[in-house]
């Protein structure tokens, strides 16, 4: 039993996915914050337009 426990210990063939599946984590996460960012940024600047482009005539 003993040695079962050391050759468990030793093998890394699972670490790779493990390492990858907490990459592709951390990645899907950060998409999810810029992405917030981004579009409270355009709602932002597009009623900014909005609103500028709402005083000026036809004239102006």
């Amino acid at each position: 039993m003993i040695k079962f426990f050391k050759n468990f210990r030793k093998d890394e063939s699972g670490a790779v996915t493990v390492d990858w599946v907490v990459l592709t984590a951390a990645v899907a996460a950060l998409a999810g914050v810029v992405y917030t960012s981004i579009e409270s940024g355009a709602s932002d600047l597009t009623a900014a337009t909005g609103s500028y482009l709402g005083t000026k005539g036809p004239t102006d």
